[in-house]
């Protein structure tokens, strides 16, 4: 198994966990609120972290089949491996803090260019990674 997938598939794991201590603050939140409601970045930080669980086993199964050196493949999956880890911990700290409902509320660098980052990041990791597995199981 190469380095890139061992490193894909332990994120896989880690955010599946992470994502089912999210259920457990979840409930807990909906069981202390008078509406049995959740903070909302709680319940968001939930859901991503299963989602990105799926998300890093879909990229590891494209790893196993790709033209790029191991180097590469560490760099394009490592890079929206990050993003999602940012993603869900940023959610994870509104959640707690409860202080709102709309993080783009506010315009600051975090909201504009981290999420420009983000988005370049994750198109061009995860971008790289299937066109490596299209190259190697279609054109080839």
């Amino acid at each position: 198994m190469s380095p890139a997938v061992t490193l894909t598939l332990t994120a896989s794991g880690v955010f599946l966990f992470v994502g089912l201590i999210g259920g457990v603050l979840k409930f807990r939140g909906i069981m202390a609120s008078p509406q049995r409601q959740a903070p909302i970045y709680i319940d968001i930080a939930h859901r991503a972290a299963l989602m990105y669980s799926f998300a890093a086993l879909v990229m590891a199964e494209l790893l196993k089949s790709n033209p790029w050196s191991d180097s590469v493949q560490l760099a394009i999956t490592g890079v929206p491996l990050f993003f999602f880890a940012a993603a869900i911990a940023q959610y994870f700290r509104l959640g707690v803090a409860n202080t709102t409902d709309n993080q783009y509320r506010e315009n600051n660098f975090a909201t504009t260019w981290g999420t420009w980052a983000l988005i370049v990041g994750e198109l061009g990791g995860i971008g790289a990674i299937v066109w490596g597995f299209v190259q190697v199981n279609l054109l080839a």
